[in-house]
C-alpha cells in the first residue's frame, strides 16, 4: 500500500506542478506586447476596426503598400481636430502619431488605458475624406 500511495503522490505533484507552470505561462503571455497588423492599400486601413485590451501594450506593424506617403493618428476627438488643421508635416515623436512613407512598414507600441474607442486617421489632404478612418475598440483588461 504505501508504494500505491507514494505513486499518488508523486502523479498529483506532477499534475500540480505542470497546472501551476501552465498558469504561469498564460500570466507571462498576458503581459506581452500583442501584435496588430493594419495594411494601408489603396488609401485605406486594412482592417478598419480593432479590438485590444485596456492596459496591456498592443503594437500595430503598419505597412503602406501604396506609392505615396500616409500617416496614422490614433487618439480622442480633440487630437484628431488639433490634427485637421495642424501644420506638422511628419510624425514620429510620439507612438499614437507616425508617418509611414511609401512602401514601408512602421512599428508603433501603445497601451490604451482605458476601455471606449478611438479613431486612427490619416489627415493628409483629402485622406480622410476619402475614407482613411479606422476604429480602436478597447475592451476592458484582463
Amino acid at each position: 500500500m504505501h508504494a500505491g500511495r507514494t505513486a499518488i503522490g508523486l502523479g498529483l505533484g506532477l499534475t500540480i506542478a505542470v497546472l501551476t507552470g501552465i498558469a504561469a505561462s498564460a500570466v507571462a503571455r498576458s503581459h506581452d506586447p500583442i501584435e496588430i497588423p493594419i495594411t494601408i492599400h489603396y488609401s485605406h486601413f486594412e482592417p478598419s476596426i480593432v479590438t485590444v485590451p485596456a492596459g496591456r501594450p498592443v503594437t500595430f506593424i503598419i505597412t503602406n503598400t501604396d506609392p505615396i506617403d500616409h500617416e496614422w493618428i490614433v487618439g480622442d476627438a480633440a487630437t484628431h481636430e488639433r490634427h485637421r488643421t495642424g501644420t506638422e508635416p511628419v510624425h514620429d515623436a510620439r507612438p499614437t502619431e507616425i508617418t509611414i512613407p511609401a512602401g514601408t512598414q512602421k512599428r508603433t507600441t501603445v497601451t490604451f488605458a482605458a476601455s471606449g474607442s478611438e479613431l486612427f486617421i490619416c489627415h493628409l489632404p483629402g485622406h480622410e475624406a476619402y475614407g482613411m478612418v479606422g476604429t480602436v475598440l478597447i475592451a476592458p483588461g484582463a
